[in-house]
């Protein structure tokens, strides 16, 4: 694809339209279609977005709950190396009573959770590609229900462990195909509000998790680390029969030739008042972007992941989501541990943690808000930076010798600013920079390069904080501002901004090569409907926007005078 003679304009190039036009029937007819679809969806408010898709919403809504049962567990882990009654089960006592889990357990238990979700997001490509997301969402969602039987009648660490290890399979097949589902079925103007939702349930996972760690803390039996597994039963049942219910993502019928069947998952997908035609235009839309792709990639394999401008797409979501990782967020997840260590009391320590996971939700529901107003790229840099000098406000007290209670409080500062801009903003990235056709193993890759990050963290946290190791304390945050600072650096030169594109217009962005910074400004037309023959095209597609909308007030009309007249 080629650029136009403006600079900041970029359109479709004449090959990518010729394979396009030889692989379709009516090439014309297709053009209109996706332009006046994709013009619709733009158009839309986010109220009248979710008036015209309330289904997708829903079952987007639905399916990404699985996210709660894994940021629920991640916060279980962490907390119950804190805990008085898991420590005396699974841990080393020492004559004076005290137990404690040696940092070598600590790190493999966790990095056994990191395994298994690695497992999980090698196999979500290929199953998702060859029977479906519901399918491949449903059978996780069983064997999650079995693998919890193992954490919960564990009576030695190895056992601990290979349940770690299963339960990590099914999450690496959420975290992969929630974003995923979210992406293919909702329009443009909500497509940043059901991804980063996502970030919002993991928040919400935590959450739950604090409460219930409050709740058990003060227990001395075994169900004080047993009944917070327990718990994760509760949500199997509801998510599988939303998933059950749901329809399949309607860009994996597209990609399957299955157009028919994947009108009618549209149609279902709309409102009462969506009409056929629209459900037509929708998939028409939806199968220009697949062709728009093979045009420009043909395959769709794990290799083509770095092949030709799919590279780039690859490293902006691979960066994004260990961003995750290296700004600092691993003091979060260790937040009680870590309070203990710097002299809070256990009681206390545990409630500053709900408070923590609180402010999270807080932090996650603002940035719909700054989102909007900034954008993906200019909210992300800001978030890294703030972070950074909150990071570096930790380590000035650590060295100070200040209270525990200051270094809390900064954590929770901490826990507010990752999650109104760095958490969810990595989740709205993932589901809009990868192409259609490959966004379930783009995702499955990124998220794996995040759990490898995770193993590595896992290694080192562990030892930055336990007093029989560095016994570092806050002082860990100087590590952590080191990383932010790469992860700041990266984003200024290489995060593009896709607020408002469409998934077409992404493609021919990117396959323009536009630079970074001028992503946000560059006119693009993926339609190739801007000079030439197909002028008298553009003029019928918005003569016939302008018919629809007429024939919509006209209706609007006799509604009111039959109102009236009644």
């Amino acid at each position: 694809m080629s650029d136009s003679s403006s600079e900041n304009f970029v359109r479709i190039d004449e090959k990518a339209a010729a394979k396009i036009a030889s692989a379709v029937g009516d090439y014309k007819g297709l053009v209109q279609d996706a332009s006046h679809a994709t013009k619709r969806e733009k158009r839309m408010g986010v109220i009248e977005a979710i008036r015209t898709y309330p289904m997708a919403v829903f079952f987007s809504v639905g399916i990404s709950l699985a996210i709660v049962m894994e940021g629920y567990d991640t916060m279980l882990l962490g907390n119950f190396y804190a805990q008085p009654a898991f420590q005396k089960k699974f841990g080393t006592c020492k004559e004076d009573g005290s137990c404690q889990l040696t940092s070598a357990w600590q790190t493999g238990l966790a990095n056994g959770t990191q395994i298994g979700s690695i497992t999980g997001l090698l196999c979500v490509g290929w199953l998702s590609d060859n029977i479906g997301y519901r399918k491949t969402m449903m059978g996780s969602l069983f064997f999650m229900a079995s693998f919890i039987f193992l954490p919960f009648f564990a009576q030695n660490k190895v056992t601990l462990l290979f349940g770690q290890l299963l339960q990590g399979i099914p999450w690496g097949i959420y975290q992969s195909l929630a974003i995923a589902y979210a992406a293919d079925v909702c329009p443009v103007t909500l497509r940043y509000l059901l991804t980063t939702y996502v970030n919002l349930c993991w928040v919400f996972g935590q959450l739950i998790a604090a409460g219930v760690l409050r709740a058990c803390v003060n227990k001395t039996d075994h169900w004080a680390w047993r009944l917070p597994y327990a718990l994760q039963w509760m949500w199997i049942l509801p998510i599988f029969l939303v998933v059950y219910f749901a329809p399949e993502s309607p860009y994996y019928l597209v990609r399957k030739g299955q157009i028919k069947e994947a009108e009618e998952v549209v149609a279902r997908l709309q409102s009462k008042d969506g009409t056929a035609e629209d459900a037509r235009r929708t998939v028409a839309m939806m199968k220009h972007t697949n062709e728009l792709e093979i045009a420009a990639t043909e395959g769709a394999s794990y290799l083509d992941l770095f092949r030709g401008t799919a590279l780039r797409r690859t490293e902006i979501s691979v960066m994004a989501w260990s961003a995750q990782q290296w700004c600092g967020s691993n003091l979060m997840g260790w937040s009680t541990y870590f309070l203990i260590q710097a002299g809070v009391p256990t009681e206390k320590a545990f409630d500053l943690n709900i408070g923590n996971s609180g402010i999270g939700a807080i932090g996650t529901i603002s940035s719909w808000f700054t989102m909007q107003y900034l954008g993906r790229r200019q909210l992300y840099i800001i978030g890294e930076t703030l972070m950074f000098l909150d990071l570096l406000a930790i380590a000035i007290v650590a060295c100070a010798g200040g209270s525990g209670y200051i270094i809390g409080g900064l954590l929770l500062c901490l826990t507010c600013l990752y999650d109104a801009s760095v958490g969810p903003v990595c989740y709205c990235l993932v589901g809009e920079v990868p192409s259609t056709r490959l966004r379930a193993k783009s995702n499955a890759f990124s998220r794996l390069t995040y759990n490898l990050s995770a193993i590595a963290l896992n290694s080192l946290g562990p030892k930055m904080l336990n007093p029989g190791d560095w016994n570092m304390g806050g002082k860990a945050a100087f590590v952590w501002m080191g990383t932010d600072a790469v992860m700041i650096l990266w984003a200024w030169f290489r995060l593009p901004e896709t607020k408002d594109r469409s998934l077409s217009e992404l493609d021919v962005l990117f396959e323009n090569k536009v630079p970074t910074r001028k992503f946000k400004r560059t006119k693009v037309d993926q339609f190739g409907l801007v000079d030439g023959d197909d002028i008298e095209n553009k003029k019928q597609i918005d003569s016939t926007e302008e018919d629809d909308e007429k024939k919509k007030v006209e209706n609007g009309a006799n509604v009111e005078v039959h109102t009236l007249t009644a």
